[in-house]
């Protein structure tokens, strides 16, 4: 089984790579469009939303064939916010449009970004991302969520108003946490994504 990650130079891809091989995977790194082949594609990201928008956007075609060959498709942090419409952090870049909706700026009176651990309450138990995972912390680095206009949200956590933590549509699933950072819980998810 290959399991691909797109690497668009927007972080953690090794942290990924260090729990999909502590699982048992082989992920490989793609580097360049023509190259991403896999029975389960991971589009990671740390950083702003405009420059990960342009540096992704050459492998859109190949994303889009994951699309209509129904291949599982998990989004991390930014590899989430990718799948909008857009971003108000830079309003000029298109995102994705896999998801209705779009992604703007936490609304809360606490200190941004939002880092650390959190709490993170599963709002659809049936998605195969989240089996046999109960409620529990996760890590999270960001400024941004989703905000959806379908009922796409499949889990949330509280950081001054209830925000967007995880979305899932079809094949398409994505997590504003990061997996990979987040303990046990983060390794059962990334498991469950390997088994789909």
């Amino acid at each position: 089984m290959k399991i691909a990650i797109i690497d668009y130079k927007m972080g953690n891809i090794k942290s990924v790579c260090n729990a999909l091989e502590f699982l048992g995977a082989h992920p490989v790194i793609v580097e360049k469009p023509v190259d991403l082949v896999g029975d389960k594609v991971i589009v990671p990201g740390v950083g702003a939303f405009g420059e990960g928008m342009r540096n992704l956007r050459p492998f859109v075609p190949k994303i889009e064939e994951c699309l209509t060959s129904e291949t599982p498709l998990l989004g991390i942090c930014l590899g989430l916010q990718a799948f909008f419409e857009g971003s108000e952090e830079y309003p000029a870049e298109k995102g994705l449009g896999i998801m209705k909706g779009s992604v703007v700026k936490i609304r809360t009176e606490l200190s941004l970004p939002h880092i650390g651990w959190n709490y993170l309450k599963v709002r659809k138990t049936e998605c195969p991302l989240f089996k046999g995972i109960d409620n529990g912390y996760v890590y999270f680095v960001h400024s941004y969520h989703a905000l959806p206009e379908e009922d796409f949200v499949a889990a949330t956590t509280e950081y001054g108003n209830e925000i967007c933590a995880s979305v899932w549509r079809d094949n398409v699933f994505g997590t504003q946490f990061h997996p990979e950072k987040s303990g046990a819980i983060g390794l059962r998810i990334l498991k469950n994504f390997l088994e789909m």
